[in-house]
């Protein structure tokens, strides 16, 4: 039997502008963010490389889409004129969350992670937010030392155009932990939103049962792990404690969604004498403090059951975002992203209207 792909309605009604809530904005080389570094961590870099948790880098995620290499050579997502020209204007992308991979989180060296991840933020600042207001920012920290991760978060957060801070999907430890609270109070006093994007390792393997044999592993699994993450967001207490925290999910898919509430909910039921300190069933905190991103899209190979899927969120489809994974190799055509045709309403809904309502954008 041959496979064949998901088939696509041929009626799509023009979409409205939209705000892509995971831009990859990168360097073409770690030279670009040497005007940003003490000469110290420039010296490290060039003896010892930049170290994280051991691992390499998989040849697709160079392998950037066909369109998004700027002239000039650079890496594509590294010229932000060329961005502007080519993407923001002729997609009529209202806003661009910028999310940078490989912003210092996962560094070994705590303090060249700091190091790094304050550069970053600098660079962003000079070279992306001063050059074109629809861009926003995400600020980097080194998320495994608390303490100067919040440092970072109180140096640049009166720049209300860093509108979150970025984790990695797979942290040293699992999101509610006590350890990250301090980055969350931190969140929650300058009102900005906590985002964990996809992939990362801190040293241990990427699933449950060890490290993969294929790429193909890996570019499955950050569903996995984002779930694990909210589930012990929820079974911790974070969203009890910090009741105006709002935590975004990017490059996670999104349908597995609903079955997770469900499946919290019933074992909340059995074990809530082990969580007392959780007022309301694990479900209603996920409505109201998780958003999760569209890329990569559930394409179900009948389209009407992506509608069917839409459904089960219910008042929860409201807190889905768009984004486009820009400019990687799977990254989603705004004009195509869809299996099935949306409702005018919807798509006004996803499309901008609740990242709008998110990030506080007109």
């Amino acid at each position: 039997m041959v496979a064949t792909q998901p088939q696509r309605e041929t009626t799509v009604p023009t979409r409205p502008a939209f705000i892509d809530c995971d831009h990859h904005n990168q360097w073409d080389s770690p030279k670009d963010l040497y005007p940003y570094l003490p000469q110290r961590w420039i010296e490290h870099i060039e003896t010892f490389g930049l170290r994280g948790p051991g691992g390499g880098t998989y040849p697709r995620y160079l392998d950037d889409r066909a369109g998004a290499w700027p002239p000039s050579g650079r890496r594509a997502g590294s010229d932000p004129a060329f961005v502007r020209d080519t993407f923001l204007e002729p997609e009529r992308c209202a806003y661009a969350i910028l999310t940078p991979l490989g912003g210092g989180g996962g560094f070994m060296n705590l303090d060249l992670s700091a190091a790094w991840a304050s550069a970053v933020n600098d660079w962003q600042v000079a070279e992306w937010l001063d050059f074109d207001p629809r861009f926003r920012a995400s600020i980097q920290i080194p998320f495994e030392d608390p303490p100067r991760a919040v440092a970072e978060i109180r140096r640049r957060a009166n720049d209300r155009r860093f509108v979150q801070i970025q984790f990695s999907g797979r942290p040293h430890e699992p999101l509610g932990r006590r350890k990250y609270w301090p980055i969350y109070e931190a969140c929650e006093e300058y009102g900005l939103k906590v985002m964990s994007h996809a992939f990362g390792s801190y040293g241990q393997p990427i699933t449950g049962t060890g490290w993969p044999s294929f790429y193909i592993d890996d570019h499955v699994g950050p569903a996995q792990a984002i779930q694990a993450n909210i589930i012990s967001l929820v079974a911790e207490g974070v969203f009890e404690h910090f009741p105006s925290l709002q935590f975004v999910s990017a490059e996670n898919g999104f349908a597995w969604l609903p079955s997770l509430c469900w499946r919290l909910d019933s074992a909340w039921r059995l074990l809530k004498v082990e969580v007392p300190h959780l007022k309301r069933l694990p479900s209603e905190y996920i409505h109201e403090h998780v958003w999760v991103c569209t890329q990569p899209m559930e394409e179900p190979h009948r389209p009407r059951y992506f509608l069917q899927m839409l459904k089960h969120f219910g008042p929860a489809v409201d807190h889905i975002l768009f984004a486009t994974d820009y400019p990687h190799w799977d990254a989603d055509d705004p004009d195509e992203a869809f299996p099935v045709a949306l409702t005018d309403e919807l798509a006004q809904k996803i499309y901008f209207g609740n990242a709008a309502r998110l990030y506080g954008l007109e």
